[in-house]
């Protein structure tokens, strides 16, 4: 490499909500995206629900049979190689129960990514991605319709537990509750977005998103009393 040569950061996004652009999930992901191309990052963008994603079968022939190879023939065989390459992946999705099926769905199929070679940290099993891959950042989006911050509990923990079995940094999340009343308070709702395209701008810039942004992103937008009424 020569000197002076810019190093381009690589970013893969799946948005798993089955509302795809016109979600709640959407506002605060475009932005966050946004902020890191301005950063100078490559973004590719892709919906779960659009993709033909079925279920992993379980029998794990990923790990034993053929090593990092899927044996299902759908469109997670084409993304494979571009997670590989990407150097940050953007989880984002709405909360169900917990997740979107399409979401839990490629989730479970990211197993050829990840080497088999188990050890123990802090009194549990853990593995990591294989040498192959890239993926040093997983960052969260995350929207619900209920008022309070707890509601993300389990989505935060599958995407943190995800990275730990995964051996790669768990880079924070983007969370806003109450998220349909951001149509309600377009100043906010501004001042929202522009929290989370600083977020996404920061975490390729600096490899972190301060404390700030995301705070702001979750700032509430309506009293829990009224959200509980209404």
């Amino acid at each position: 490499m020569e000197t002076g040569e810019l190093i381009l950061t690589k970013v893969v996004a799946v948005n798993g909500s089955p509302r795809m652009g016109k979600s709640n999930t959407t506002k605060i992901l475009t932005p966050f995206l946004e902020g890191m191309k301005d950063a100078g990052a490559s973004v590719e963008l892709f919906y779960a629900k659009r993709l033909n994603i079925k279920p992993c079968t379980g029998e794990f022939y990923c790990w034993n049979k053929n090593p990092g190879q899927c044996h299902i023939d759908d469109d997670m065989q084409p993304l494979y190689p571009k997670l590989a390459s990407a150097d940050i992946l953007v989880l984002a999705t709405p909360v169900y129960v917990p997740l979107p099926g399409e979401m839990q769905n490629f989730l479970n199929r990211l197993v050829p990514l990840i080497d088999p070679v188990l050890k123990k940290q802090n009194g549990r099993t853990r593995a990591r991605f294989r040498t192959n891959v890239k993926i040093s950042r997983i960052a969260l989006v995350s929207s619900s319709g209920w008022w309070e911050m707890g509601n993300f509990g389990t989505v935060v923990r599958i995407v943190e537990e995800f990275a730990k079995d995964a051996d790669v940094e768990f880079a924070g999340a983007l969370l806003r509750p109450h998220s349909s009343y951001m149509a309600e308070n377009k100043e906010k709702a501004e001042k929202i977005f522009e929290a989370a395209k600083q977020a996404g701008n920061r975490l390729v810039k600096e490899g972190r998103m301060p404390k700030r942004f995301l705070k702001i992103i979750g700032q509430p937008l309506i009293s829990e009393e009224k959200a509980l009424t209404e």
